[in-house]
């Protein structure tokens, strides 16, 4: 393929990526993917020849489609484009891009608005789980300014709300997936729990840190980032994930006391690269966490109003709207669950693809 592909790169919460039309693809996965390791300049650190930013979080592929399940408006399959490797990994989801997913599904003509604001209802292929995204629509059409504002991003622009529903075991079948609110590893304490994001809390100072250092700094410990890559294997086994050296999934996530006015700080592992904020997903499941007695991110919570639990992250806050509630069988039902994200449309046309490269 040799001409240009319709795209549009948005921002989404903490996060950039480019939003495609499933149509636009290939069906097949294989091709599928190294048309993006090209979009993206797929391996090099810099993607200096693609439309990627050279981290993680400004590597990221939507692809859109109208759904044929009768609980959704559109299917969203998120793809985490490796920045240096020549990967592409659907094994999880991304919950700031799919604060974007709403408006690109009406702005290409797979919804119809609302008079004021629409409610697009999204399928997370990733996960089979599914969000209800709500954004402003007046006059029938997107409107991405307003004076919401989320730490991690300058400046202001329009709230959108996502509630989520069936995210409770999205990749391991269970929210805890041991079986257990807490689980030794390697020594140490952790809950092993998946509310949309496969994830691994542990208490910083169980691995010699404060849990309150900048990501630079915790990317350097070289003694701490083969400590966590220890408990990563071992938890993931118990987690029914199996050999995870080549996954994104699960998330590590050091927990402690809050430093602000939050209920609990985190730092969380993507899974080598320290997150500079925290995704969303991420933030819901150690949300949930926080609200499991007992779990380790319990133990550092301080008490929040309603089901409000405010993450504190490097570089501000996240707030997530999460009740739980224990069965007598010990089973833990999600209740609720839902955040608010903004997003922008940053630019819309053609991406044209690179050359094969031998290394992809």
């Amino acid at each position: 393929m040799t001409g240009g592909i319709q795209c549009t790169w948005m921002r989404g919460g903490t996060s950039k990526g480019a939003f495609f039309l499933a149509e636009d693809f290939p069906a097949d996965t294989i091709e599928r993917d190294r048309l993006l390791l090209r979009i993206m300049g797929s391996p090099d650190a810099r993607q200096i020849d693609g439309i990627g930013g050279g981290h993680p979080l400004t590597s990221k592929v939507a692809i859109v489609r109208v759904s044929d399940d009768p609980r959704a408006d559109v299917d969203y399959l998120f793809l985490q484009v490796g920045v240096d490797t020549a990967t592409v990994s659907s094994a999880q989801n991304c919950g700031n891009l799919l604060a974007g997913v709403g408006q690109f599904a009406v702005e290409r003509g797979l919804v119809s608005t609302g008079e004021h604001q629409t409610t697009v209802r999204i399928k997370m292929l990733n996960s089979d789980s599914y969000a209800a995204s709500t954004f402003p629509t007046p006059s029938g059409d997107v409107d991405y300014s307003g004076t919401s504002r989320i730490d991690g991003v300058p400046g202001t622009a329009a709230a959108v709300r996502i509630e989520f529903s069936d995210t409770a075991g999205s990749s391991c079948g269970k929210l805890l997936p041991t079986g257990n609110v807490i689980d030794i590893v390697d020594g140490v304490d952790v809950t092993c729990i998946d509310n949309g994001m496969p994830t691994v809390v542990l208490a910083a100072t169980d691995v010699g840190v404060s849990g309150h250092e900048s990501p630079s700094d915790l990317e350097g410990n070289a003694e701490l980032a083969e400590r966590v890559a220890i408990i990563r294997a071992q938890a993931a086994k118990l987690m029914g994930l199996g050999d995870v050296s080549e996954a994104t999934v699960p998330k590590m996530t050091l927990v402690s006391e809050p430093d602000n006015d939050g209920s609990i700080a985190t730092r969380t592992f993507i899974p080598v690269r320290c997150h500079t904020a925290i995704g969303v997903l991420g933030a819901l499941t150690v949300g949930t966490a926080a609200r499991l007695g007992g779990s380790v991110a319990e133990r550092v919570t301080r008490t929040s109003d309603g089901g409000v639990v405010r993450i504190e992250h490097p570089t501000g806050f996240f707030d997530v709207d999460v009740e739980v509630e224990s069965a007598t069988s010990g089973e833990v039902d999600v209740r609720r669950a839902a955040v608010i994200r903004t997003a922008r449309k940053l630019f819309a046309g053609e991406v044209f693809p690179g050359p094969e490269r031998a290394e992809t």
